[in-house]
């Protein structure tokens, strides 16, 4: 039966995806005899926070996601970043592809307030698999078996890439999201003051409370 390891060996931004994606360099070995025909892989990615260094800048701009830092030592956990799947095509020995991994700009998801947050720096990250593979067996029939749940990589994430696909599909902006209720009320501000635009709005109303100004 295979008995299949893998690493992460890198990544970098998707440029020609449809939607946000990191690409990430994922090398897969199988250490028995087998030809694996085939492989349905499954991968939970974890953000293992607890494992890298903050300074003064990375805790204000975590202070929305972790509270205050001398809180840290309770509400300071790993976070799960997401869950993809890809087929792995057959191989002998080892192979690489590429795992894409859908990323959003929602900063009501943890982990993008989490890497907004930071400044610089690496993100450890733990990719876990599962899943099942398919390969021949001794006498050539195809043989099916399943991942092993402990199978896992470890990997530290430079924060450049993200930030750099962010700024390719996002270029110079941020995208928020509001209840409808929410909006609506914005929008009758924005008609009532005739502000052109939503950005302006915004700005009238972040001016109008830095100084007191009764909106």
């Amino acid at each position: 039966m295979p008995d299949l390891g893998f690493q992460v060996a890198g990544v970098q931004a998707m440029k020609y995806a449809v939607a946000p994606q990191l690409g990430f360099d994922l090398r897969v070995t199988n250490a028995g005899p087998e030809r694996v025909h085939t492989v349905a892989l499954r991968c939970q990615i974890q953000i293992e926070a607890t494992r890298r260094r903050y300074d003064a800048a990375d805790q204000e701009g975590l202070r929305d996601l972790f509270g205050e830092p001398h809180r840290w030592g309770q509400t300071l956990r790993s976070l799960l970043w997401t869950q993809v799947g890809i087929i792995v095509p057959g191989f002998a020995g080892q192979t690489q592809v590429e795992l894409p991994v859908p990323c959003t700009f929602d900063f009501n998801v943890a982990a993008v307030k989490y890497f907004n947050g930071l400044q610089d720096g690496e993100i450890p990250l733990c990719f876990q698999f599962s899943g099942t593979v398919f390969y021949e067996s001794a006498s050539g029939g195809l043989q099916v078996a399943p991942i092993s749940w402990d199978k896992e990589a470890k990997f530290r994430m430079p924060l450049k890439p993200w930030r750099e696909m962010m700024d390719l599909y996002y270029p110079n902006s941020a995208w928020l999201c509001l209840s409808r209720a929410v909006f609506e009320r914005l929008h009758r501000y924005k008609v009532r003051t005739g502000t052109p635009t939503w950005e302006e709005m915004l700005e009238d109303l972040l001016t109008r409370v830095e100084e007191g100004v009764p909106v």
